[in-house]
């Protein structure tokens, strides 16, 4: 089996609901950062075999092959195939794991794994919704899904809540987290760690380059005065990712690319690994999904020199931290997605975009992403930055 490489991994600043990115159709989004990794790698367009795209709500300008429509909406050839995937939250990031598949058996040589959501313009679980509110089928949990499980449906909001308490999380605790996540994004963005990661897009006022959700005079106060989502409970809009507009891309090749294209590779896919557990409690999977990819590879959590765990909710990364017994200052040492935000089928290339280049910026060599995911799955990668 060959090995699968990183060429050049791009993301956009983060969008507001609302805000900078709202005037871009999502296909013209995921346009901008597929024609950066062409124009930053000299790769001829043509010589790309397939897109993988991730996105979750598949509704609206996010319906009908929205991938096909991104490469449309490209510089690429119209002859690039392409193919949209819906792993929930760790979409693009299962993107990355497909293409690294196809040039490591040879199938394909050079991939482009991408993600993009835009949560204004397609907002979240629209496309159940607008089916409900036309009393259009039951739903996407049949009776004997819920019967087994013992429950009326699913929710991200309640698992969040079942890992606060179950590892005895305070508000505080996660209050404390949330502010740490907004320091960190704000101090990365101040000393410019996040500029070689970032594609300019171009909005009225000049080109959108930071993101936008990160508060830069957060306070443990401030976050501490919002309302609980549930009452008695600890998490609250304040503890949990932004809701957030981007499109982020990922160039994955083969040895044989790297030698008939002359590409430089920046980083060598490791291991990778896709778990699935609990549906219920549902946010907790990345924990034995980072054990699976550990004792696959033959390391331990001390052989890695930073970790992007998806900050979902705090209690995500939190209960991450503890039960693998991890250094927390390795943790998404830029920031996550309570300050950075979350574009739900961007995130997953997002952040490995962020991980690889820190790990690059730092001159370290290890890096372990993972991911929380609808339904109780969790994708977990590793990389070497080279």
């Amino acid at each position: 089996m060959g090995e699968a490489y990183i060429v050049e991994a791009v993301r956009t600043a983060g969008g507001r609901r609302g805000g900078k990115l709202a005037g871009w159709h999502p296909a013209d989004l995921g346009a901008q950062v597929v024609n950066a990794l062409v124009d930053r790698t000299g790769l001829d367009p043509a010589a790309i075999e397939d897109v993988v795209l991730g996105c979750v709500t598949q509704a609206g300008e996010q319906a009908f092959a929205l991938a096909r429509n991104v490469v449309l909406a490209s510089k690429l050839p119209d002859s690039v195939p392409a193919v949209t995937i819906d792993r929930q939250c760790g979409s693009s990031q299962q993107a990355i794991h497909f293409a690294a598949q196809a040039v490591m058996s040879e199938t394909q040589d050079i991939v482009v794994a991408a993600g993009v959501e835009s949560m204004t313009r397609v907002p979240m679980f629209s496309n159940m919704t607008l089916h409900q509110k036309e009393g259009l089928g039951d739903g996407p949990f049949s009776a004997s899904i819920l019967a087994r499980y013992g429950v009326k449906g699913f929710s991200q909001f309640i698992g969040a809540q079942k890992i606060a308490d179950k590892y005895g999380f305070s508000r505080e605790d996660l209050d404390r987290f949330a502010l740490l996540s907004h320091q960190r994004a704000a101090a990365a963005t101040e000393a410019g760690a996040f500029t070689t990661e970032i594609v300019p897009v171009p909005v009225g006022d000049g080109d959108h380059v930071h993101d936008e959700g990160i508060r830069s005079d957060a306070s443990l106060e401030a976050i501490g005065s919002v309302k609980p989502l549930q009452e008695g409970g600890v998490i609250t809009a304040a503890n949990a990712s932004q809701i957030c507009d981007g499109a982020s891309a990922v160039l994955v090749v083969n040895d044989r690319a790297l030698r008939t294209h002359n590409l430089t590779p920046i980083a060598r896919i490791h291991q990778m690994t896709v778990t699935a557990g609990d549906p219920v409690i549902m946010l907790e999977e990345p924990i034995s999904g980072t054990q699976r990819a550990l004792a696959r590879s033959g390391m331990s959590i001390s052989d890695i020199d930073l970790y992007e765990v998806n900050e979902a909710f705090a209690p995500v990364p939190l209960a991450w931290l503890r039960a693998l017994d991890a250094d927390p200052e390795r943790l998404n040492v830029n920031g996550g997605a309570i300050s950075i935000g979350h574009p739900l089928g961007a995130s997953g290339a997002k952040l490995m975009a962020t991980l690889v280049h820190a790990l690059r910026a730092r001159r370290k060599r290890y890096g372990l992403q993972t991911m929380c995911e609808g339904g109780g799955i969790a994708n977990v990668t590793i990389v070497e930055a080279l």
